[in-house]
């Protein structure tokens, strides 16, 4: 891989399209992009003046490293199947792909198997992060694949990031990534509750957040996402969706090492709710409508 190597991406939604305009904006080399939604992929190669690769083969052939940032075990899957021809593996030899999505430990493991197998490098590279961050190249990072795979990607994933973090060998990224998003979404719901019912209570909303700030109620939940709650702003940065997904990870690797989270399964429980309300794109603020007395989806 020369120094200024060509990068491709495989999933162009809101993070995977302001990391490409990212690392543009940092004079890298964009020479590919795909994504299933073809018009949204279209759209971005015009705007980055790169190709709008047809399959995820295609990425492969044309470019050095390959960001990989899609929505599920599933999804991720297919764009290394070994029996498709038009997965990445097909150009896999000599390739540095960097996989981005929140994933089960598992499929990273066999990601790099897979690959590996076929001459090229894999590494986790989980983000807890949202869409500025993105395209700020501010994003939490925290990778897990072999060392010497992480410090040659290092450079370019500085790049993209304010915090860089090595975690181990592949899956272990993946792990701390679901207790992280399992522990946001726990918090989202417990802010969504007492909003909720300080609503319910008479009390000023406003004030009540100031308060909470100011004392053990506090969290990083409640900067993001309060005042959106009491004003019913759920523009999405990470939608509930996501967070229903991310939370069901989390209890997959707790039932691995049989350990009970009732916390953690009562937040599902309200996601799953929301989504099954049609509400699943939304932000994970709207969790704030299941709490909220005088809201429909009460």
């Amino acid at each position: 891989m020369g120094q200024s190597p060509g990068i491709g991406f495989v999933g162009v939604g809101r993070m995977g399209a302001n990391m490409a305009r990212r690392l543009r904006d940092r004079q890298e080399t964009v020479v590919a992009v795909y994504d299933k939604a073809h018009a949204r992929a279209a759209d971005l190669a015009v705007e980055l003046a790169c190709e709008a690769a047809v399959t995820p083969a295609r990425v492969a052939e044309v470019s050095d490293v390959i960001f990989t940032v899609v929505s599920d075990d599933e999804a991720m899957r297919q764009i290394f199947s070994a029996t498709d021809r038009e997965s990445l593996l097909q150009h896999a030899k000599n390739r540095l792909f960097v996989n981005c999505a929140t994933l089960s430990p598992a499929v990273h493991i066999d990601v790099e198997a897979l690959v590996t197998q076929r001459g090229g490098k894999s590494l986790e590279a989980c983000m807890a992060s949202s869409i500025t961050q993105a395209r700020q190249g501010t994003l939490y990072l925290m990778c897990g694949g072999h060392p010497d795979v992480y410090e040659s990607a290092k450079p370019l994933l500085e790049k993209l990031s304010a915090h860089l973090r090595y975690i181990g060998s592949a899956g272990e990224a993946a792990k701390v990534k679901a207790l992280v998003n399992m522990v946001m979404n726990c918090n989202t719901a417990a802010l969504a509750e007492g909003l909720g019912l300080g609503a319910a209570l008479g009390l000023d909303l406003t004030m009540l957040r100031e308060i909470f700030a100011q004392t053990g109620a506090a969290s990083r939940v409640l900067e993001t996402d309060g005042e959106d709650m009491q004003n019913r702003s759920h523009d999405c940065y990470f939608s509930a969706a996501h967070a229903a997904k991310d939370s069901g990870i989390a209890l997959s690797l707790a039932k691995t090492v049989g350990l009970t989270v009732p916390l953690a399964q009562a937040t599902y429980d309200q996601y799953l709710r929301l989504v099954a309300l049609g509400k699943g794109e939304l932000d994970k603020s709207a969790l704030s409508e299941l709490t909220f007395k005088d809201r429909s989806s009460q």
